[in-house]
């Protein structure tokens, strides 16, 4: 049976300073690459091992409804047998055929969601193969270094052995993480299978991708992959996990499209379970993260939910109210996680990815939580707007503005906040999206609320009534 996928170490977290007001510009660059996803509509929500069948319903039923603009689908490409997560991460070819769907399953996906309004990510495994051998979901047959049709071991990097310095970029980008056979993405057979695979996947309509491990393949193999594309300005973004001192660092990955920032997600578990919320005031670059325009972000992925390194499901009202910070702020592309319950790091979706209803067969929607999925069209409508009216209580109750689109308020306090707000808001009756309640701003822009402990208030221009 093959090992869980490794990754490397999470960030120690340094002191934080706090700097009066705050920086979240969107960055351009030289790169012909898109920096973030286009348009207004940039929450990607991700389904994580879901069948291709029930994304396509979802894309009609609530992804395109609650203007999400994108829905990020597990790798559609051969994997290893079995019910694991991580099955997904060990490619045997790049045929499309796992327990999520077949080709004509993933395309009649893609051109469902296209027809709602919701483009399509998908998450692309191209660093490496598996660590094991026998017969893949498609029916190929393999070993771990040789791949018949595909690769062989000539097609592998030479170090043939764990990645055991992370200080050591050779060692990081052509060693093997977590002993998966390393393609050697420096030859030009192996970039031609590769940009092959991804060119096969836009024929399909897809419009973007997740690169796996990307901070293990050196970035100008990236750039060469990325060339040969028939869409050589394609969105994508790579998964690039920071690790302070480390040889290979996430900014390098802004020069082929957006780079995932980690820290983002490690730092808000720690300010919602331990510090304080209005230690937030310049979250984002004034934190030293990427540019904003150059970075993907989010509370929780697939990795971290399991391995304890950010918040999960499992953590109520912190994860939920890190949500609506997250999709209210202006930085970066926020991807919503949206997965299942587990109690073992390993365990697979239910029902072999087949969602028959939200919140049954222990599957989350994360996605569809009204708190969270309210907070998809607030950020839509405050699009191309930063931040304006910070406020805080000096500990855990704060709120801001979107110029004159949007404002919010987290409690994260024991108990309710009730107080005056002042908004850039023309004057006007505004429903709170959160509560479902109205309220009105006044011609000189204040609110008076309360807002119970542990929840939010949120208004914007699209909602007027409730």
């Amino acid at each position: 049976m093959a090992v869980r996928k490794t990754r490397s170490r999470r960030p120690i977290a340094g002191v934080l300073a706090l700097v009066a007001g705050a920086a979240f510009g969107v960055v351009g660059g030289s790169s012909p690459a898109q920096a973030a996803p286009p348009g207004g509509k940039d929450v990607t929500a991700v389904l994580f091992e879901w069948k291709f069948a029930s994304v396509a319903k979802e894309c009609t039923d609530r992804l395109g409804p609650d203007g999400y603009g994108y829905v990020q689908v597990s790798p559609p490409q051969e994997r290893i047998q079995g019910d694991a997560w991580w099955a997904a991460y060990q490619p045997v070819s790049y045929k499309i055929g796992t327990r999520l769907g077949d080709r004509a399953a993933f395309k009649n996906m893609v051109d469902t969601c296209h027809s709602a309004g919701v483009k399509v990510v998908a998450d692309a495994v191209i660093n490496h193969m598996t660590n094991a051998s026998g017969t893949g979901s498609a029916g190929s047959a393999f070993t771990k270094y040789d791949y018949p049709g595909t690769y062989s071991v000539f097609d592998m990097d030479n170090c043939q052995a764990d990645i055991s310095n992370y200080q050591d970029r050779w060692n990081v980008q052509n060693c093997e993480l977590g002993g998966l056979a390393d393609l050697d993405t420096g030859e030009e057979y192996v970039r031609g299978r590769i940009a092959g695979y991804l060119d096969d996947l836009l024929s399909l309509g897809v419009d973007g991708f997740r690169i796996d491990a990307a901070k293990h393949i050196p970035v100008d193999d990236l750039k060469n992959i990325k060339s040969r594309l028939t869409d050589p300005g394609v969105y994508w973004k790579q998964e690039t996990i920071y690790g302070a001192g480390e040889a290979v660092s996430p900014s390098e990955y802004t020069a082929t499209g957006d780079a995932q920032e980690f820290r983002y997600g490690w730092d808000l578990k720690r300010v919602f379970n331990n510090e304080k919320l209005a230690y937030l005031k310049n979250f984002g670059e004034g934190w030293g993260y990427l540019p904003s325009g150059s970075s993907a972000v989010f509370v929780a992925n697939h990795d971290t939910e399991r391995h304890g390194q950010t918040l999960s499901y499992k953590d109520g009202a912190n994860y939920t109210l890190a949500h609506v910070f997250m999709l209210a702020l202006p930085y970066g592309a926020p991807d919503v996680h949206s997965g299942y319950e587990f109690s073992g790091t390993d365990a697979g979706s239910p029902n072999g990815g087949q969602v028959n209803a939200c919140y049954s067969d222990g599957w989350k929607c994360q996605h569809a939580w009204p708190e969270i999925r309210s907070m998809v069209r607030f950020r839509n409508t405050a699009s191309g707007t930063g931040v304006t009216n910070w406020w805080d209580n000096g500990n855990n109750a704060i709120a801001f503005g979107r110029g004159d689109k949007a404002y919010v308020v987290i409690n994260h306090e024991g108990s309710s906040v009730s107080r005056t707000f002042q908004t850039s808001l023309a004057a006007g009756s505004y429903c709170d999206v959160q509560s479902g309640k109205s309220v009105t701003v006044h011609a000189s822009g204040q609110f008076t609320a309360t807002v119970a402990a542990n929840t939010a208030l949120a208004l914007h221009t699209g909602a007027k009534s409730c």
